[in-house]
């Protein structure tokens, strides 16, 4: 583990320059004493550090200076395709990995392309929670990613609307979507079970076992997942909403109902003289329908079908009288 931190300090001094010793115990989640014995270390070994004292000193190495010891362990090789969410690294119990990962690449890449990760590193930032909704916490997420690497069977208690389950699971991947965490996973424990999909929060307990299992031939959680999202869209949106709608709420569409409000938006037919249109929007269950629908307020009116239109008007009348009392 020392050779491991006294090379990501080394590759931090090269890449970024003078560092403070508090700086470089930040970024190493270190102690200040664990940096300078380690800086001592590194100078001993003849890497030429020079401590620069004052108000904008720190260490920094001997103009010229680089060194070509920036190779990938399996692990950081492993935690590069999650760069982009170093967060969500942190998370999966990644973030010092990824960290060190990032600084090799770094170190290895000529000047000009270093640069350029910089600089796209100061201008891009992808940020995976919706808005307005707090991102999942972690809970087993570690647990369970160290079990869906080493392919080994968890033991689960999982909590469902209907109470709680308890199932062995043989873990095939975990998604990220709008900032919360699923869990792809078989039951049984050679893998052989359905597969099924589990939000990580709802876990109440998950443990990692010591028998392993073997992963389904064929199976991709890229493709499993583009199928589970498709099936759950279709069994949620079943019915079809036809509703006029304002200038206003043509704008509002796209915003509320995501992708399913701008095709509504894109197919809409022409307007009257007021300016509004009639739009056909997929919507789910009555009762989900009518909440949905009421965020438009006075700048719709729902047509058809007729059962939708008669509970969007016992709900509307329900709220006039009781704001009328």
């Amino acid at each position: 583990m020392r050779a491991d931190r006294l090379v990501s300090l080394l590759l931090l001094l090269q890449n970024r320059g003078r560092l403070t010793a508090p700086e470089l115990a930040a970024e190493l989640e270190v102690s200040v004493r664990t940096v300078y014995r380690d800086v001592e270390a590194l100078a001993a070994s003849g890497v030429p550090v020079v401590a620069e004292r004052g108000p904008l000193g720190g260490y920094r190495l001997l103009n010229g200076y680089r060194t070509r010891l920036t190779g990938l362990n399996e692990a950081e090789a492993g935690a590069l395709p999650l760069a982009a969410l170093p967060g969500q690294a942190q998370d999966l119990g990644l973030g010092p990995v990824l960290a060190s990962a990032r600084r090799k690449v770094g170190a290895a890449l000529p000047d000009a392309a270093a640069e350029r990760m910089r600089l796209v590193g100061e201008r891009f930032h992808l940020d995976a929670p919706g808005w307005f909704r707090e991102a999942d916490p972690a809970g087993h997420l570690a647990a369970i990613a160290r079990a869906v690497w080493e392919q080994r069977v968890v033991r689960a208690r999982y909590r469902r609307w209907r109470g709680e389950v308890r199932r062995e699971l043989c873990p095939l991947g975990i998604v990220l979507k709008g900032g919360l965490w699923y869990l792809v996973a078989a039951s049984g424990e050679r893998a052989d079970g359905p597969v099924r999909t589990y939000r990580i929060t709802r876990l109440a307990e998950a443990e990692v076992t010591g028998a392993r299992f073997a992963r389904p031939e064929g199976f991709g959680l890229a493709e499993y997942w583009a199928r589970s999202a498709e099936r759950l869209a279709a069994a949620v949106r079943r019915e079809t909403a036809v509703v006029r709608v304002s200038p206003r709420a043509v704008r509002l569409l796209p915003m509320l109902f995501g992708a399913a409000g701008s095709e509504a938006v894109a197919s809409a037919g022409e307007p009257d003289a007021a300016g509004w249109v009639e739009v056909r929007l997929p919507v789910e269950a009555e009762a989900v329908a009518v909440g949905d629908l009421l965020r438009l307020g006075a700048e719709a009116e729902v047509l058809a079908p007729a059962g939708l239109r008669a509970a969007m008007a016992r709900t509307v009348a329900e709220l006039a009288g009781r704001y009328r009392e």
